[in-house]
Order: C-alpha cells, then sequence, then structure tokens
C-alpha cells in the first residue's frame, strides 16, 4: 500500500512538472522566437534536457551510479530545479502584467475598414467612350464586408509587438530568479553564520551558567557540497570555543566510500566536553552504521538512544524516526529512563517531532534540525505543516526545543529566507 501512494505521489509530482515545463516553453520559448529559427530550437532543447538532468541528480545516488557521475549531473540538475521554482514563481507575477501590456494591442480590421470608407479619387474617361456607355457599372452588394489588410510584420528579422512584450516579460521574470537564486547559491557556499541564543534552565546548577553547546546540524556532504565545505563549518565552530559540540543529524548524503575524504575536517572539531553525534533520516538512506563506526574514529561519539553523564546535566541522545523501518528507531526509555529526574537532561534528536515524547520523559532541552528553516521560500509553509517548530526555540510545556536551520543545504544548494547557521547555545541557571 505504501509502495502505491509513493507511486501516486511521484505520477503526480512528474505530471505537474511536465504541465509547467510546458507552459514556460510557451511563455519564453515559443512566445519569444520566430518559428524553425535556432532560438526556438535551443530553448526546446533545453526544455526536455534540464528536467531530465534534475530527474538525474534526484535518482543518481539512490541508483548506485558512480560518484563522478553523481557529481556530474548533481550541479546543472540540482540548480535548475532552483531555478525552476523562482521562474515559475515570477512567471505567474508577470501573467497579469503581460496581459496589462497585451491588452489594446492594435488590431488591423478598424484600419481596414477605414480605409474601404473613403471616397475614391474621381478619374476621367476619354470624351469617346462616354457616347457608348449605356449601363451603369455594377456596384459590390451591400452585404459584401471590406477586405481585410494583412498585418504588417515589418522588415525580415523584425520582432512582432507581442513578442517584444513575451521577451521584456520573459526576461526581467529570467532575471529575478537568476538573482535569487545567484545569491541563496553565495549564501550556502559562503558558509554557516553563528547565531547565539540563550537558553535559561531551572535544574541547571550554578557552576555550569554559560555553558556552550555549538549546535550544527544539517551539513549534507554529497556531490555537491565536499570537503572545503566540511572545513568551513569546522572552523566557524573551533572559533567559537564551545564546550560541547553537538552534530544533530543528517551529516551525509551517500558512502562511507565516497564521502569519507569530506567528511576527514571533522576530526579537528575542539570542545572541552568532546563533539557528539546523533543519526538524522539521511544516514538511513546512506547506511546508518557505516556512518556511526566512521564519525567514532573521527572522535565524534555517537549516542545510539544512549546517555553521557556529564559533570552539570545528562546529555542524551536518540535515533532518528526513519531509523523504524531497520528496527533502529528512537528508543527514549533506554536513553532516559533510569536517570535522576533532579539533574537537568539535553537531549540530541534529529526531528523536532519528537518533542512530544522528550515532554513525557522530563527533558529540559531538546536540540533537533531536519527542517532547515524551509531552505527555498516559501518551502516554510510547507515545513510549519510536518513540524511543530520550523526554527529557533520554543516551549512545550516544561520542555524547551530548539531547532536549527542547519549548515548545509539538501538537493540545490541554495537557500532563500533561510540562512544556514551553526547555533550556539548558552545554558543559564536561575542559580545565577
Amino acid at each position: 500500500m505504501r509502495i502505491l501512494l509513493f507511486a501516486g505521489i511521484a505520477l503526480a509530482v512528474l505530471a505537474l512538472l511536465g504541465l509547467v515545463h510546458r507552459w514556460l516553453w510557451i511563455r519564453l520559448v515559443r512566445d519569444t522566437t520566430r518559428p524553425r529559427g535556432t532560438a526556438r530550437r535551443i530553448g526546446t532543447t533545453l526544455v526536455f534536457a534540464l528536467p531530465l538532468l534534475s530527474l538525474a541528480a534526484l535518482t543518481a545516488g539512490r541508483a548506485g551510479a558512480p560518484f563522478w557521475l553523481q557529481q556530474s549531473v548533481a550541479w546543472p540538475g540540482y540548480m535548475w530545479l532552483a531555478v525552476l521554482l523562482y521562474l515559475s514563481l515570477a512567471m505567474l507575477v508577470a501573467e497579469p502584467v503581460r496581459a496589462f501590456l497585451l491588452r489594446r494591442e492594435p488590431g488591423t480590421a478598424h484600419a481596414a475598414t477605414a480605409t474601404s470608407a473613403a471616397p475614391a479619387p474621381a478619374t476621367s474617361a476619354p470624351a469617346t467612350s462616354a457616347a457608348f456607355a449605356t449601363e451603369p457599372a455594377p456596384r459590390a452588394p451591400a452585404t459584401q464586408a471590406p477586405a481585410e489588410a494583412p498585418e504588417p510584420t515589418g522588415p525580415p528579422g523584425a520582432a512582432t509587438r507581442r513578442q517584444f512584450v513575451a521577451r521584456a516579460v520573459g526576461g526581467a521574470a529570467a532575471l529575478a530568479a537568476t538573482a535569487t537564486v545567484a545569491q541563496g547559491t553565495y549564501g550556502v557556499l559562503r558558509g554557516p553564520r553563528v547565531k547565539r541564543v540563550q537558553v535559561p534552565l531551572a535544574k541547571l546548577p550554578r557552576a555550569a551558567h554559560g555553558f556552550r553547546i555549538a549546535v550544527v546540524s544539517d551539513i549534507h556532504l554529497g556531490p555537491v557540497l565536499g570537503r572545503s565545505h566540511t572545513t568551513r563549518i569546522v572552523e566557524t565552530i573551533n572559533r567559537t570555543q564551545p564546550d560541547l559540540i553537538a552534530v544533530v543529524g543528517d551529516l551525509v548524503d551517500g558512502s562511507v566510500h565516497d564521502l569519507g575524504p569530506a567528511a576527514e575536517p571533522l576530526r579537528r572539531l575542539s570542545a572541552r566536553h568532546g563533539s557528539y553525534f546523533v543519526t538524522g533520516n539521511h544516514e538511513y538512506f546512506s547506511g546508518a552504521q557505516q556512518w556511526i563506526d566512521h564519525v567514532r574514529e573521527l572522535g565524534l561519539t555517537p549516542l545510539e538512544n544512549a546517555r553521557r553523564p556529564l559533570p552539570y546535566f545528562d546529555l542524551a541522545g536518540v535515533n532518528d524516526v526513519a531509523g523504524e523501518t531497520e528496527g533502529h528507531g528512537p528508543d527514549f526509555t533506554a536513553a532516559l529512563g533510569d536517570r535522576d529526574p533532579s539533574r537537568a537532561a539535553v537531549l540530541m534528536a534529529h526531528q523536532p517531532i519528537v518533542i512530544h515524547d522528550a515532554v513525557r520523559h522530563g527533558v529540559d532541552l531538546q536540540l533537533s534540525g531536519h527542517t532547515h528553516g524551509g531552505q527555498l521560500w516559501p518551502g516554510n509553509l510547507l515545513a510549519e505543516l510536518a513540524n511543530p517548530t520550523v526554527a529557533g526555540l520554543e516551549r512545550y510545556g516544561d520542555t524547551q526545543l530548539y531547532v536549527s536551520r542547519g549548515a548545509g543545504a539538501w538537493g540545490p544548494p541554495v537557500r532563500v529566507g533561510a540562512p544556514s547557521d551553526i547555533t550556539v547555545v548558552e545554558l543559564a541557571s536561575y542559580q545565577a
């Protein structure tokens, strides 16, 4: 049943993409170019090739394609998805403008009628022929419509008014979409910025006031974001001089064989109380156990439904809910069941949706990611439908939930309206 539902959704999405591409072809190719021209042939080819590249980028990794092939199709395929989103939105906004500019497009019928109604100039006939004119010249029937003059086309190669409007509107939409995607790409490749949040905990002792946890999620190493991306993140984290580092899932999109070198800079993470890791849903797409073993080799401590007592509070971690398909889902009883309830508890859990389990088990603070803050506006509206909190700090009963927007990006290396971040959560004691 689940397979049939997935197949139905996939077919619906493909049909929608087909309709969107056809509409864009009409507005940006057919309406702006001349039939059988070189520009139309190029535009038509791109309308077929770009969605195929996007499909290849989305499926190459799951299909087991060589990593070099994944890298080859990832950049053009993923970038087109981002451009497609904002180009479609821009063209939707431009439709009323286009209709307004063409609403008074001059026709030719009125001009032709005016021409036929003008009196014909008088002509003088030879005097000798007048003597033989015995019948009046036949008149055209009164019901015969005047012939319409053909629409002027101008010199060869000149654009019609309709083509000019289509080119102006389409060009403005394409420029807006490209600029939006370019700025969003720069934000991802530049690296995440540091965000600082103070979180007071009632059970935190005075000695732990000001304890700093560097929270990083959704790094998404893969065919697009590689070793240099990891290096920027590690350097940014280390500059904050945290007491503890929490990597809350979705570290990778691929195998250790392909992405081990990209993850290598994680070995340089430095914090007084260590670095910890929990799985995200994408680890289970890639092979979670291999990455759990590998991050341990890199110096991080995986928390697989486990707890680590620290001097001032308990740090716990649960597996991602995606692990349920492999029998390794979150187990709150194993992670939190036998702890001392008088101590503060900080929980690492990739997805915010487990917050209600955290509340039932007396967690004081849950650290999560997963949402990307929506990543591509208006994706935040969809993220709000599936998550209790999309980004930032919120309270659920006696439990506080902090959701990071993440340090990387999935799919297109683009963020619009949801900048990437590494958050330094500073714990505060009420006793201070």
